[in-house]
């Protein structure tokens, strides 16, 4: 048997860098078609660790083929809610599902309820023995994801819990772009002259909303403006695990009444946290956006029918889905690759809400 060949010889063929190649194997990052499909195809050529490249007849583009062993073929999905139409993952999960199958994986759901979580179980509906990865959706729980790191098992989170000043977890991360979109948004609100900006989510609730309020803070201080702590509702009512909108809405009634003035702008964490301010905002007698203009994050169907519409940043769904296969494939492959956290890029969308 020849020596195994790695990254580094197909890049030193290819006369490019070892990390171009990585990008192109694992789909990861930003590359020219041509660039990627080169290396893809020289992978191949070398019999790069045996893996196998086939065109997504539905996406145009390569997807990792691993073909699935008969003892563990399935791929178990972990939620804590099952996700509705209008969610972003639902697409992500169709997109998913579709890809797996062509390699010859089936996909199992598996609900975590609050009490499996606190005990930290495994569902009673999970195989260990019949798994080839797990695929793990807005799973918040540190601590019992930490749990899941500890099986053994590829494991690839989709959104995941806060790490910061805790031992991150041991396993790879999909999100999609959380900073780019809001850059560019606050740098826009900054040249229409809006000097007093606030933001409004749980900052800890999960990593995504945290890269956000992070990326709101950084955008505050680059275009001079500062970041007034007095217009950020970044928590929750006390006591509260997973709130209902009325009992969120209460909590920013609340809120509003303790601020000294309103904003001119609220940049929100996800649509659902817009369209509940906006509620409020209009039971107190403000309208948007006459008195206060309102982003949301997702670009959730309902962000399209609510007057106004809402000016959003949008996800895409089908990208994550696809990034998610390759990742998830790529852990199952190669066990010992460096943990890799991806973000999908997304798209600022204008709408009414903020006069456009």
């Amino acid at each position: 048997m020849g020596a195994r060949v790695t990254i580094q010889d197909i890049a030193d063929e290819l006369g490019i860098s070892r990390n171009t190649v990585s990008k192109a194997i694992n789909n990861t990052g930003i590359l020219a078609d041509a660039t990627r499909d080169k290396v893809l195809k020289k992978a191949v050529e070398m019999g790069y660790k045996q893996f196998s490249y086939v065109t997504a007849a539905a996406s145009g583009s390569s997807v990792l083929s691993v073909p699935a062993p008969k003892e563990k073929n399935e791929i178990a999905v972990f939620l804590t809610n099952f996700v509705g139409g209008n969610h972003f993952a639902m697409v992500m999960l169709d997109k998913f599902q579709k890809e797996l199958a062509s390699l010859g994986y089936s996909l199992t759901m598996h609900r975590i309820l609050a009490e499996e979580q606190d005990g930290m179980k495994l569902p009673a509906s999970f195989s260990r023995e019949r798994t080839a990865g797990i695929l793990c959706i807005e799973m918040f729980h540190y601590e019992y994801d930490q749990m899941l790191c500890s099986l053994g098992l590829p494991i690839l989170f989709v959104d995941a819990p806060v790490t910061c000043l805790k031992e991150p977890l041991r396993a790879d991360i999909l999100c999609m772009d959380n900073q780019s979109g809001i850059g560019s948004f606050l740098g826009e609100m900054a040249r229409r002259g809006k000097t007093r900006i606030g933001f409004i989510g749980e900052a800890m609730h999960c990593l995504s909303f945290f890269e956000r309020y992070m990326a709101y803070r950084n955008a505050m201080y680059l275009t001079g403006l500062g970041c007034p702590e007095e217009y950020c509702i970044i928590r929750n009512k006390e006591g509260i695990r997973n709130p209902s909108s009325e009992e969120y809405q209460e909590y920013l009634a609340e809120s509003f009444q303790r601020l000294p003035q309103l904003p001119e702008v609220f940049l929100c964490a996800n649509d659902f946290v817009a369209l509940d301010a906006l509620q409020v905002l209009k039971k107190s007698g403000y309208s948007v956006p006459e008195d206060v203009w309102l982003c949301g994050f997702d670009d959730s169907p309902e962000s399209k029918i609510v007057t106004p519409t809402l000016t959003t940043i949008h996800i895409h769904s089908q990208i994550m889905g696809f990034s998610a296969v390759n990742l998830l494939m790529s852990r199952i492959n190669e066990p010992s690759l460096n943990y890799r956290t991806v973000h999908t890029e997304t798209d600022l969308i204008y709408r009414e809400s903020t006069e456009d």
